[in-house]
C-alpha cells in the first residue's frame, strides 16, 4: 500500500536509536502511524515538531503491518510558539486530544479542517476563549455534543445574568461566554470554562471508552493560571 497525503504531526516516539514512530492526522486517510527511518537525525528531527504540517509518502507491505513515512515540510507552525509557554502547551494539548479521540485510518475532513483552523486561533487576542470553543467543536464533530444551552436556565442575580444547570443533582454555574458567544470572557471565567469542558471530556468521553485524561491538557491549564 502506497499513498501520498498531507497531514499534521500529532505524536512522535523513539523507535530505536535512529528512528521514530510518528502519528499523522491526514486529509484523506485520517490518523495514521508509521516509522520514520533516520527520524532522530538533525536534518529530519528539526521539522518533526508536533503540529507541523507535512507532505507524507506512506509505504506499507500490507494493512496489518506498520508502514513507514517519508516527509517533506509544508508549514513549520510549531516553532512560532516555542517562546510562548502557554500557546505551546495549548498546541500540544490540542494535538494530543486529536490523537486520543480519533480512530485509526478513518477519514474525517471536519476534524482535519479543525486542526488547520487551530493555528489561526492561536494568533487571536482572545485565543484561550476560542480554544475552548475549538475543543467543544472537536467533541461535537466526533459525536459528543455538550449542548449547554439546553442544560441551563437563565437567572438574574444582583443585576447580573447567570446561567445555572437545571440538574436536580448538582446546581452548577456555567460561565456566560459558553452560552453567549459574543462576549469576551475574563480569565477566571476562562479557567472555569476549561474545567467544565474538562469534566465533560472525562465523564462523557474518556471514562466510557476506558481512556486516560490527557496530561498535556492539565499542563496547559496550569501554565495559564
Amino acid at each position: 500500500m502506497i499513498w501520498d497525503d498531507s497531514g499534521y504531526l500529532i505524536s512522535k516516539n523513539k523507535y530505536n536509536e535512529n528512528s521514530l514512530i510518528v502519528e499523522l492526522y491526514t486529509k484523506d486517510h485520517g490518523k495514521v502511524s508509521g516509522i520514520v527511518f533516520g527520524g532522530t537525525s538533525k536534518k529530519i528531527k528539526n521539522y518533526l515538531q508536533i503540529g507541523n504540517k507535512l507532505f507524507a509518502n506512506y509505504n506499507s507491505k500490507n494493512e496489518n503491518r506498520i508502514g513507514y513515512f517519508k516527509f517533506e515540510i509544508i508549514n513549520a507552525s510549531s516553532p512560532y510558539f516555542f517562546d510562548n509557554k502557554e500557546k505551546l502547551n495549548c498546541l500540544i494539548s490540542a494535538m494530543q486530544l486529536v490523537k486520543i479521540l480519533t480512530a485509526e485510518a478513518q477519514k474525517n475532513l471536519d476534524v482535519f479542517n479543525l486542526v488547520e483552523n487551530f493555528f489561526e486561533l492561536l494568533q487571536s487576542d482572545n485565543w484561550i476563549q476560542k480554544y475552548i470553543y475549538w475543543e467543544l467543536e472537536l467533541f461535537s464533530k466526533l459525536g459528543y455534543n455538550l449542548e449547554l444551552d439546553k442544560l441551563v436556565k437563565k437567572e438574574i442575580n444582583n443585576n447580573k445574568i447567570e446561567y445555572l444547570t437545571t440538574s436536580s443533582i448538582e446546581k452548577r454555574k456555567i460561565p456566560n461566554f459558553l452560552i453567549e458567544k459574543n462576549i469576551i470572557a475574563e480569565n477566571k471565567d476562562l479557567l472555569a470554562g476549561l474545567k467544565l469542558v474538562g469534566d465533560f471530556l472525562e465523564k462523557s468521553i474518556l471514562k466510557p471508552n476506558n481512556l486516560s485524561f490527557p496530561k498535556n491538557r492539565v499542563s496547559f491549564i496550569n501554565s495559564i493560571q
